[in-house]
């Protein structure tokens, strides 16, 4: 199989040894597509991708700077108030490449007059993506650059990609006892294994309690998402009918501006660092 073309959108492509992986700047920032040798790790419905009126589906999505969904979409905190839909703003935007080499590429994200219309604050995100042996790792800097401290959720929304026959025997190993399910709206009890076999499956898990999470693909290959602290959260989504199980790491759950569970904070002069890493063994 040969690997596919570019779109326009997707203007670097990061290669190192057998693997490679496309970014796309103009459409949020995000990371579209991750090969091994030829073999797909994420899932893409490149339609989506094109199509700039639609959210990405697919992909590495950039969460910022509310994961998950605020009631109403909107948010009060500390005095100041803005709307935005669900995981915020920043998988929309354009960013900008601020460096690049054949295994990495560094872009950025700055705060503008649209930005602030939602989210009053300033800020500068920093993410560079490299590219390793059958691995990507994203080193995330984020910093305001105004007075007063920022609140903010981050994470990402990786789709990986799993054919609609595989999730009977596509495992994903948790400690976890309980979760929210997003679908059903209530707090249940896990059965292990998770069964991704439903028509929406949308785990919020409790206390999975771990900086690492895998889907076992049930093939002999496994994928490592390793994000420590301060992500806390892991929600596994998939819809059925859909080739894709996603894995997502988050540092605070849906609705933090208002509820300010596990928010996190920016102050100038002292940014803070996150990474997040996925594998493919």
């Amino acid at each position: 199989m040969a690997l596919p073309v570019p779109t326009s959108l997707e203007s670097v492509v990061l290669t190192h040894a057998d693997a490679c992986a496309y970014v796309a700047p103009g459409r949020g920032g995000m990371v579209t597509r991750f090969f091994v040798g030829e073999r797909p790790v994420l899932y893409l419905d490149e339609a989506t991708l094109v199509d700039t009126t639609k959210n990405v589906r697919g992909g590495i999505p950039v969460l910022f700077p509310s994961p998950g969904k605020l009631a109403d979409d909107r948010f009060s905190r500390g005095g100041r108030t803005g709307k935005m839909g669900q995981h915020g703003f920043a998988r929309n935007a354009a960013w900008k490449v601020a460096a690049r080499a054949e295994d990495e590429v560094t872009l950025r994200l700055a705060s503008s007059e649209e930005t602030r219309a939602v989210y009053p604050w300033d800020f500068v995100l920093t993410y560079r993506y490299v590219l390793g042996p059958r691995a990507l790792r994203i080193e995330q800097r984020i910093e305001t650059t105004g007075d007063d401290p920022m609140p903010f959720g981050a994470g990402f929304h990786p789709y990986f990609q799993v054919a609609q026959s595989a999730k009977g025997i596509t495992h994903v190993p948790t400690k976890a006892t309980r979760a929210w399910d997003n679908a059903k709206k209530e707090l249940l009890t896990l059965e292990r294994p998770l069964d991704l076999t439903g028509t929406e499956v949308d785990l919020h898990l409790v206390d999975h309690d771990s900086s690492r999470c895998e889907l076992d693909l049930g093939d002999g290959h496994i994928i490592v998402v390793d994000a420590p602290e301060p992500f806390r959260r892991w929600i596994v989504w998939t819809l059925g009918g859909r080739d894709f199980v996603c894995v997502e790491p988050w540092t605070s759950p849906a609705n933090a501006l208002n509820s300010g569970v596990d928010l996190l904070t920016a102050t100038r002069g002292a940014p803070l660092s996150l990474v997040t890493e996925i594998a493919f063994r």
